[in-house]
This record gives C-alpha cells, structure tokens and sequence, in this order.
C-alpha cells in the first residue's frame, strides 16, 4: 500500500499494479495507469485535483467525450448485455439506454404510460404530431430517417433513448406488430434498446440508472470547463425547461429556439390550423394568428429570463405549413366542426399545400414573405417580452434569425417586418431595445453571397443540417441506407451528417466565414446544427474563427470540453 501510494503520486494518475511475495519478500512487477469507467475516470480527477495532485488543465486531459457520454444517460449492465443477441440495429440517434413494452401509436404510448407502464416507441417516422407519444416512452425507433430526421432531434434535445432507420423492421399497424425477419414483436412485448449503439434487445436487461443533479464529480468538473472556454457553447433549447437545465451544463447562452414546437400544443395548434385553413380570408387568419401572440410572448419571456444575461437565439417559424395539419380523417373531422370548414374543402386546402419535397419547399423565410403576419406576430412577441424584462431590470440579448435565406432581399424583406414591430414597441414603451437580427445560412447561395448578406446582418449560424442536405442533395430522412452502403464500399469513411464534411460543406462555411468577415469584421458567427455537439466538427469550426457551436442540451458537456482551452 506504501509503494502504491508512492507510485500514484509519482505518476499523478491511478495504477493497475502487478507484484508478487516469494518467501516473505515483495517484489514490485509492474505498474501501469489503470482502466475506468466514465464516472471513475471523473472522480479520480476531481479527488486528484481537490488534494492538489494536478492542475485544472490536467483534469480536461484526462476526461474523454466517452467518459462524459457515459455519465449522461442510464446505461445497461455491461455484464449482462453481453449475454443478450441483438435482433436488430439502427442508427444510434438518442444515446443511453432504455427498456420498455412495444407500442405502435403515440396516443396508446401516452395512455399506457399514465398508466404507469414503461414504453418504447415503433414508428415508421415521427412527425411534430407524435411530441405527447414521444415524451410518454422511455425509448425511441424508427424504420426510416437518419440522424437529423425529426425523432433524433428530438431525442437527442430530450436526452431520451433512440434508434433511428431500423429499416428491417416491418411494421403492421392493424395488427399492431412489428415483424424482423422470421420474428414477431406484438404490442405490449418488452424490448431493451441501446441508443449509444443502435442495437435493440428482446431480452429484458437490467438499467443503471445515473443522477446527474447529485453527482458532485460530475458538477464540479462541469465548473471547472466552463470558466475555461476557448469559444463558446450554446444550446438548442426551445422552452424554459431545457433552458434552465443547459445553462446548468454549461452553456452560455441558446443558439437555437425552434419556435415552431411552441405551436403543437392543443390550444395553439387550432389557431394555427384556423390561420392555413382561412388562407383567403385575411381578416379571419390575421386573428387566429394574433391570438398566439399571447402565448408566444410568455414562451419567449420565460426562456429570455432562464437563460439571463446570456444570448438567445430565436428562429422564426420555419417548416412547411401541411406539418400543422391533421393527417387522420378523425382530426379533420373534428377540425371541420370547429371551423364550420367542410371536411371536403380541408382536404383540398391540403392537396395545395402538398410538396414533393417541402424541405426545399415553401418553409423558412419564404413563409415570411407570404404570411407576413406570422413574421410580424413572432417579432412582437419578442420584443414584447424583451421590453417586459428590460423594465424589470433584467439583463436580455435577444437575436432573432430569419430561416432558409437564399438572397439579399429575402433579409431585407422580412428585416424591414422585425424592425418595424421594434420601432413601434420603443415609441409605446419609451425604451430602446437590445436585440440583433440574422440569419441562418443553411442553403450554397447563401455562403457564395455571404459578404452581401452580412452587409445587413447583424449574425450568422450555420444551419449545417440542412447545408450538409441541399450540398450532397440527400435527404437527411431518407438517407441511412444510402450511407451504410457508401461507407461499405468506402465511398465516404463518415456519416456527413454526423461529423461534417470538411471538403464540401466545410469548404462552403470557410467562404461564407472570410466573405462575411470581409465586409462586416464584427459579425457574429456560429453553428447551431447537430455537429455542434460532436468533437471532430467542433475542432474544425474553432480552426474557421467561428464564436461559438450550439447543441442539444445533453451534448452540451461534450462541447464544453471539446472547446475547453486545455485541450
């Protein structure tokens, strides 16, 4: 115990050592730094640091992104784990692990779930209208999508299991089952999932819980990276939960609110409907639209205030307009008797609205330019709030960002609503308001005219989701089978959509990086796409001079050390 107490405090690091007693001697054979889990691995350092055995920077050099990964989410027992047969694997989208009874549709998750059952999720894909079935289990899987499609994001912002283009799995609603080659998953059959490998289990294997609120290793090495940053972290956080618990994990400030998950809550998403469904009745949609003002306002006021005194990131209303329709014959039923519309005329009103493919459709700013109310309500909602908190003496930096710009006069266009909306709240408020106004640069033409558009922006963020999309013309949710192939046949070594790719969309941000800065030296740039919370994208983005990476809340520890001045 004596020479093992020497050998830890020579090496400043925990040993594995070997030794033997041959006729009452000791011989000392080796000494080596010893194998950790990830929550060994932050105790050690924390304790080695608290007795002064190392610095801050020798802390960092010991943690690993794994360590931190696997502190973050319940984890499965390794031992046995090991004893379980995988009957299928997917893309590991949410990470952690989860166990749970199948179940097919949203509406039954959240029922069994009230009911105190544990639930994992099947889904060909997710849509903004499966968010209570999500939320209600424990664990995700989809058939299709990849590791930007809608289940992943939300996932990984939740910090919630998921497996993602499980493209093995057939699934039968009306029978309410699941078929994997030669074998049945009927509804109500447990399933174990690992998110941080992809690979799903039949087999009921038991959980590790971790509590990160009460692992004081893990809270002190949180601090310790925090005050030592070499550019910044935000978060993609789009209410005052995840806000609050971002801020806790390090982040300074929020890179991107999705607005548009504000609108699926029961009260405001027939509002919404009411405004797309009276598309030719100005009077009728400008009300529907300006009834959420209120709601709208007080989502923006709770997040600008958790997240105090640092930046936030708003994005205005983004997706395409059929995402906020029913899609079952019953919602529109009853969406019909609610309007006195005819289920008829619903449905012709969503045939029109239909696009082949409505991620390069009418979304983004281009919604702005045709339903300059949304713009213009959105804005006063922000602003409202901002002004509200400014005269509490509470310290907010609202940035507002215009999504999908593709030209100079798209900017300009739907700048002129925002400033307009903040001229008439100073006069009425008598004060002057603190707020920035950009863009998210996510198409090609937007790099290539970059130095135009930062004549008048005030920030840029990289959308690297969809510019990783519209670069290689993939379609984010479509494309996992395409990218198992292309990596077999080592057509490409990396999911783009995981780390970025450094010749093509890399090669766009630095032109968009230099173009800008060109023009308007105190631009402010960032990303805000998933790469933001992985480690090799994040290096490349500190080497292009960008301010900070956003992430989702639960990647945001990994950034944090990834961007650490130590490293």
């Amino acid at each position: 115990v004596s020479i093992k107490k020497t050998l830890e405090k020579h090496y400043r690091e925990m040993q594995d050592i070997e030794f033997t007693i041959q006729d009452g001697k000791l011989w000392m054979l080796q000494t080596r730094t010893a194998k950790r889990t990830g929550a060994a691995a932050i105790k050690i350092a924390i304790d080695m640091f608290n007795k002064d055995l190392i610095s801050e920077a020798n802390v960092v050099k010991k943690i690993t992104p794994s360590h931190i990964e696997e502190v973050m989410h319940p984890s499965f027992n390794p031992s046995l784990e090991k004893l379980a047969v995988p009957i299928t694997s997917g893309l590991p989208a949410g990470p952690g692990c989860a166990i749970g009874q199948a179940v097919f549709c949203p509406e039954t998750a959240e029922e069994w779930s009230k009911n105190g059952k544990q639930i994992i999720l099947i889904r060909e894909e997710t849509s903004p209208e499966d968010i209570h079935g999500m939320h209600a289990s424990n664990g995700i899987i989809t058939t299709r999508g990849g590791m930007t499609s809608h289940a992943a994001l939300v996932a990984r912002g939740w910090g919630k299991c998921c497996v993602v283009g499980c493209n093995k799995i057939n699934i039968n609603l009306k029978y309410r089952e699941a078929t994997i080659e030669n074998q049945k998953i009927k509804e109500g059959d447990w399933l174990s999932v690992n998110g941080s490998t992809g690979k799903i289990y039949t087999d009921k294997i038991e959980l590790i819980e971790n509590n990160l609120g009460s692992n004081k290793y893990f809270l002190n090495l949180i601090k310790i990276l925090k005050d030592n940053q070499n550019m910044g972290v935000r978060a993609n956080a789009d209410n005052k939960n995840d806000a609050v618990m971002a801020k806790n994990l390090g982040a300074k400030g929020i890179g991107l609110c999705r607005t548009e998950h504000m609108f699926f809550n029961p009260d405001r998403i027939k509002e919404m409907r009411k405004m797309i469904i009276f598309k030719n009745s100005p009077k009728i949609r400008k009300q529907a639209i300006m009834n959420l003002l209120p709601h709208q306002k007080n989502d923006f006021y709770e997040i600008l205030k958790s997240m105090s005194p640092y930046p936030v990131t708003i994005r205005l209303l983004d997706p395409p307009l059929h995402e906020f329709l029913p899609q079952e014959l019953k919602q529109i039923q009853l969406l019909s008797d609610e309007t006195g519309v005819s289920v008829k005329e619903i449905k012709s009103i969503m045939d029109s609205l239909h696009e082949n493919n409505p991620m390069l459709g009418h979304r983004g700013c281009r919604l702005g330019v045709s339903y300059p109310e949304i713009t213009s309500m959105q804005s006063n909602a922000i602003l409202e709030a901002t002004a509200d908190l400014i005269l509490e003496n509470i310290p907010v930096s609202p940035e507002i960002m215009i999504p999908l710009v593709g030209s100079v006069e798209e900017f300009k266009n739907q700048q002129n609503i925002i400033k307009k909306c903040a001229l008439k709240i100073e006069k009425e408020r008598n004060i002057k308001l603190n707020y920035k106004i950009g863009t998210m640069i996510e198409l090609p033409r937007a790099c290539l005219i970059a130095d135009e558009i930062a004549k008048h922006a005030d920030f840029f963020s990289f959308g690297t989701n969809d510019l990783t999309q519209t670069t290689f013309g993939f379609s984010r949710d479509d494309v996992s089978g395409l990218l198992n192939d292309y990596i077999k046949n080592n057509i490409i070594s990396k999911d783009p959509f995981q780390t970025v790719d450094v010749l093509g969309v890399g090669e766009l941000i630095k032109i968009a990086v230099k173009k800008a800065r060109t023009v308007n030296s105190k631009i402010k740039i960032g990303i805000c796409g998933e790469h933001g919370g992985d480690p090799d994208s994040i290096n490349f983005f500190y080497e292009m001079g960008l301010d900070y990476v956003s992430c989702s809340p639960f990647r945001i520890p990994i950034s944090v050390l990834t961007t650490s001045k130590f490293i």
